[in-house]
């Protein structure tokens, strides 16, 4: 297995950054597992940028290499298929996702390789716009970068980055309507080309009925419409489904969800910053309206029992009520009878009460007034064979993986598992050698000093007992990069390493 290639310079090291979470990414989903994904990702990390190279060096030679001229991270992604094929074609297709390896053996996949007038409408018109232009409508569609982002990077004006993505996509279009002239088409085909560009020129344009039925049993025209409309936000899909392939609207979704974890919100213009200050004051000022009322609420409440309760009644009833000036509402004991059977079940196996020196609460009836670090669902089993030792055989394990390393960066990822069932997850480690992170998927990120907290994000929030869950993360470091430790998971010690 190849190791990834070395960066030229720092420039070069922040785009391998960039390009390998992509290429990444998708090499998850057309393997079956995570070793098989890796493996993936770094053939066709080592092909991609070799073919990158050579195109930059003007060492690629040939009337068909026209793929050079794509972007770099859907070139990449392109060398991610091509590698599939060479592992279905070398018999290594049991590593790949079965739905893969029965597109790769149908004329779907023969498209991509075949006659260059034969491939699809939106990898030829990517494939013919300038380099630059491409890359920004490639970042800003399917990458879900903020564009005032890309723009800056690429060099343009940020206050015109509105304007500078509406003259990219026009130029897309102009590329595939060409393109879809030059296609060899049916007599039927070529007969809707003219109604076709003026169908999609306009958003307020209705389909024929002709057209439209068409369009449903016509492979290429419906490419070429999704490409030549560009309004209705169906230019992603063309794109990611047109230029990558199998699995193209599920890597535009896990770009999407990664960009909503990486920026903390999924709109792709980026942050708003005072947006977001009237979005915060509304939220202050609604949890201050909702604090009102819960006291409101409560005090009704009390209001009401106090009037409800019976005078010169039960003692025991009146203390489990209201509890008196001399009894802590914390303190249980005093409300519990002298005699009778248990208020709580907390040692099934045994009708004595446990010793005072056990970790073990005394009862059950108030355990959700103080707050638990540990999952719920675990007191149950601990409680009858004896809370520490359970604790222990119950902790969770996590696996931390130095993925990539280059020259002041690196690239890794954590896996956990965890003995019970979770509504959400935090996790935590420390650095030995002032290592910071810098980007983080499948997760968001906080560092204070040495230590890195990781929480989940929305999708992967929920976490069945014994199952994994992995995030990655880029970060930087200087002299020695030596591995993290004091994992904890939401609070709690982890073992592994």
């Amino acid at each position: 297995m190849p190791d990834l290639p070395t960066p030229k310079d720092a420039a070069e090291a922040a785009l391998f950054s960039e390009c390998w979470d992509a290429v990444l990414s998708y090499a998850d989903l057309c393997t079956s597992g995570s070793t098989a994904a890796n493996q993936l990702a770094r053939e066709a990390f080592a092909l991609g940028i070799q073919e990158a190279r050579a195109a930059d060096d003007g060492t690629a030679r040939g009337a068909g290499r026209r793929s050079s001229r794509l972007p770099r991270i859907p070139l990449l992604l392109t060398a991610v298929r091509t590698t599939a094929a060479a592992w279905e074609t070398e018999g290594q297709g049991h590593k790949l996702d079965p739905d893969l390896r029965l597109w790769l053996n149908s004329d779907k996949a023969w498209r991509y390789v075949g006659p260059p007038l034969s491939r699809p409408i939106a990898l030829r018109g990517l494939r013919d716009m300038g380099e630059s232009d491409a890359t920004l409508l490639w970042l800003a569609e399917v990458e879900a970068l903020p564009l005032r982002t890309v723009v800056r990077r690429q060099g343009l004006d940020p206050d015109a980055s509105v304007e500078e993505l509406n003259a990219v996509r026009g130029l897309f279009r102009d590329r595939c309507h060409r393109n879809h002239l030059d296609t060899p088409m049916s007599a039927e085909c070529r007969s809707y080309v003219r109604l076709l560009d003026a169908v999609t020129r306009s958003p307020g344009a209705d389909t024929p009925d002709d057209l439209s039925r068409h369009l449903a049993t016509c492979v290429e025209c419906a490419e070429a419409a999704a490409c030549l409309r560009l309004h209705g936000g169906g230019l992603p899909a063309a794109l990611a489904g047109g230029v990558i392939g199998w699995g193209g609207l599920a890597y535009l979704e896990r770009r999407r969800r990664a960009a909503e974890v990486r920026l903390g919100a999924g709109h792709p213009d980026g942050p708003d910053p005072q947006g977001q200050a009237e979005r915060a004051a509304a939220h202050k000022a609604r949890l201050r309206r909702h604090g009102l009322l819960a006291a409101a609420v409560l005090v009704s409440g009390l209001a009401l029992a106090a009037s409800l309760m019976p005078f010169g009644g039960d003692s025991g009833t009146e203390a489990q009520s209201i509890p008196t000036d001399t009894t802590p509402v914390a303190g249980p004991g005093s409300s519990v009878p002298a005699s009778g059977s248990p208020v709580t079940s907390a040692h099934p196996v045994s009708a004595s009460p446990a010793p005072s020196g056990s970790d073990t609460p005394a009862t059950g009836a108030h355990g959700d007034e103080k707050p638990d670090p540990e999952p719920q669902g675990t007191s149950s089993a601990t409680a009858g064979t004896g809370g520490g030792e359970t604790a222990k055989a119950g902790v969770c394990e996590v696996r931390y993986e130095l993925v990539n390393q280059w020259p002041d960066g690196f690239q890794a990822s954590v896996t956990f598992t965890s003995p019970a069932a979770l509504d959400s997850w935090r996790v935590a480690w420390s650095f030995a050698d002032g290592q910071h992170v810098d980007q983080m998927w499948d997760a968001s990120v906080a560092q204070r000093g040495d230590r890195v907290t990781a929480t989940a994000a929305d999708y992967n929030r929920s976490v069945a007992a014994g199952s994994t869950v992995t995030f990655g993360f880029l970060a930087s470091w200087e002299d020695t990069n030596a591995a993290p430790s004091g994992f904890t998971l939401n609070g709690q010690e982890c073992t592994g390493s």
